[in-house]
């Protein structure tokens, strides 16, 4: 017994040792960042089908776009109309005004008008950029302003283009520490409800308001490798709703067409949302007509939105898993797909299970975004699938492989015995009386030749009988009419119908047949072991017509009994006692079918039937522990 358990678990090494294998090249393609494109993907993908979200009401953006510049028939928008935009909006008394809008430089006229301007609004949030880009650009802020009163727009972009993360401080060129655009808003606004921004204890590039902390960006956080997390960054979690905020135009701005409640007590930012400014962000976590066309004032209310409802509301930030519980979470979709491929052996069955397996992940993961929670799904995806399909598929055409291989070494041991003990040992007595110079006349030599001549054509004939006839018929003949996938009863059935119309003169002089073809349980039937199944009834059916003279009578009965699956055939007919001197090794099909038994953890039995025949019966329990199985 420990034998046989010691040799299943050698045998289950091969195809275990595949399954880690795969789920460690998986883990290495993500460790090595080549998985992080398709990460992204799906990471975007979630976002944009979350449930629809309500508009931020404490958010307004005037849009500057392209029919305000051809009334006013200027670009850059001159200084005296961005002046009367921003007194015009003071007169609604808004808590913070964002100016997302280059003014480094004059941009006559209207200069000193804005100068003033920028002096009287003490609530005024103006932009520069402090880090320079590709061509090593920057700009200014707007002169005459304090630096409490300026924040950064510069932005992180990912490999492929799209903006996912928001930069909230960094240091500038002088080593300064510097707050960006988005930040210095909310900030302000957040001030005037008696929440100031603080330090976190144990990041000293951490920022909180009261409890709320600002989930700081890691270089591996939810699908990133190595990622440049450097200042203070958060993924952005994007409002979902195709126009999240309130937008009004410079012309309806200063025409009075705007509700006044939008203003009051809100955010509001000044940007560009025409497509000549060509002030775009592309993302595709944001659900808009056209991913690489985000204005980016849109982007920066995005973000205010996103640090303020988590303050006010606790809309979830994006949270993301340690390192070690997300490879923990890819291992353990890696070991559920290999042992879903050890476990169930119908090929249908499988891909239902794998297929409901990966709905499953994809709605655990598309569920913990919703709530805030960016788990990586794509190599969790990848092992549960390799080692789903693929090694199951490898442990089938395996485990086919060792049955036919076991089988063939019983045809050889077979044949070597009927050689060894017939024709050898008769060989053997000749010689022996040829040696010892006994008197050997002609006639018996002669008797001796034709016996040794006859066990020779009798292993010729065990050989063509068993080998080719049976093997072949089951092998190729079945395997090509079969639909191994269908219940085992009407498979068996099927058997019985093949049989019996390839020997129709026999069968048909049966005078009475019982017949039991009754469903069972089949759940951790391999292929092969129902293939195998298939055989030994085929061979029990045959060896009634070879050896049961005078049958009147055949059970085929292939049911449950007593818990335990079993298919029997009995007859009663008289036995024939064929070729006698290779009696003890007509038994190929026997081996084969103990084989199959200690297979199954069954038993195989050949008893004489009362009054008169002989049983042939296979039975097995199907109730195995389902970790077992997996070896």
């Amino acid at each position: 017994m420990m034998r046989r358990i010691w040799t299943k678990i050698n045998s289950a090494n091969s195809i275990w040792c595949a399954g880690f294998t795969t789920i460690a090249f998986v883990t290495f393609l993500r460790l090595v960042g080549s998985l992080q494109f398709l990460e992204w993907i799906a990471f975007d993908t979630f976002m944009r089908l979350r449930p629809e979200e309500s508009i931020d009401e404490r958010i307004l953006i005037v849009g500057i776009n392209e029919k305000d510049i051809n009334r006013i028939k200027a670009y850059p928008i001159p200084d005296k109309d961005i002046a009367a935009l921003l007194n015009q909006l003071k007169t609604y008394q808004p808590t913070v005004i964002g100016l997302d809008i280059i003014r480094d430089l004059p941009q006559k006229p209207g200069h000193q008008e804005i100068v003033k301007t920028f002096t009287e609004i003490k609530n005024l949030i103006a932009v520069d950029k402090i880090l320079p880009d590709r061509s090593g650009s920057t700009f200014n802020p707007p002169p005459n302003l304090p630096q409490e009163q300026i924040g950064f727009t510069d932005a992180v972009a990912d490999t492929d283009g799209k903006q996912r993360r928001s930069l909230l401080a960094t240091s500038n060129l002088q080593r300064e520490w510097k707050f960006s655009f988005t930040l210095k808003l909310a900030e302000t606004y957040l001030k005037t409800q008696g929440i100031p921004l603080k330090n976190v204890d144990d990041d000293p590039y951490g920022m909180r308001f009261n409890s709320t902390t600002l989930l700081r960006f890691q270089p591996n956080s939810g699908g990133y490798i190595q990622a440049d997390a450097g200042g203070s960054q958060i993924l952005i979690n994007f409002r979902n709703r195709r126009k999240p905020f309130h937008i009004v135009s410079l012309t309806e701005i200063q025409n009075g067409k705007i509700n006044p409640d939008w203003i009051r007590d809100k955010i509001v930012l000044i940007g560009m949302t025409s497509p000549s400014a060509k002030d775009y962000v592309n993302s595709s976590g944001m659900n808009s007509e056209n991913a690489a066309l985000n204005y980016g004032v849109e982007i920066q209310a995005h973000v205010v939105s996103q640090l303020v409802s988590a303050v006010l509301d606790n809309r979830s930030m994006i949270n993301v898993w340690a390192d070690v519980w997300e490879y923990l979470w890819i291992i353990g979709w890696g070991i559920l797909g290999l042992s879903l491929g050890r476990l169930i052996s119908n090929p249908f069955e499988m891909l239902f299970y794998i297929i409901l397996a990966i709905i499953s992940l994809i709605l655990i993961c598309y569920g913990l975004i919703i709530i805030g929670w960016w788990i990586p799904i794509v190599p969790a995806f990848f092992t549960l699938v390799f080692n789903g399909v693929g090694l199951a598929a490898f442990y089938r055409y395996d485990e086919a492989l060792r049955y036919r291989i076991r089988d063939r070494q019983l045809i050889i041991d077979q044949i070597f015995d009927a050689i060894h003990s017939h024709p050898l040992q008769t060989l053997n007595i000749i010689l022996r009386e040829v040696q010892s110079n006994e008197s050997l006349s002609p006639q018996k030599f002669i008797s001796k030749l034709q016996q040794l001549n006859q066990q020779l054509r009798d292993v010729y004939d065990l050989v063509k009988r068993e080998a080719v006839s049976e093997l072949d018929s089951f092998y190729f003949q079945q395997e090509q009419r079969l639909d191994l996938s269908q219940p085992l009863d009407d498979i068996l059935f099927e058997v019985y119908n093949e049989v019996v119309e390839q020997n129709y003169t026999y069968f048909n002089n049966i005078k009475q047949k019982v017949l039991k073809f009754e469903a069972m349980d089949e759940r951790n039937l391999t292929i092969e072991q129902k293939r195998s199944l298939c055989s030994f009834l085929e061979e029990a059916l045959r060896n009634v017509k070879k050896y049961a003279a005078g049958t009147t009578r055949l059970e085929v009965i292939c049911t449950q009994e007593h818990g335990k699956n079993v298919i029997r055939v009995a007859d009663n007919g008289l036995k024939i006692e064929a070729m006698a001197d290779l009696s003890s090794y007509l038994g190929f099909g026997s081996k084969l079918a103990q084989n199959l038994a200690k297979q199954l953890g069954g038993e195989f039995k050949r008893y004489p039937h009362f009054p008169k025949g002989m049983v042939c019966q296979l039975s097995w329990s199907a109730n195995k522990l389902w970790f077992w199985r997996l070896f």
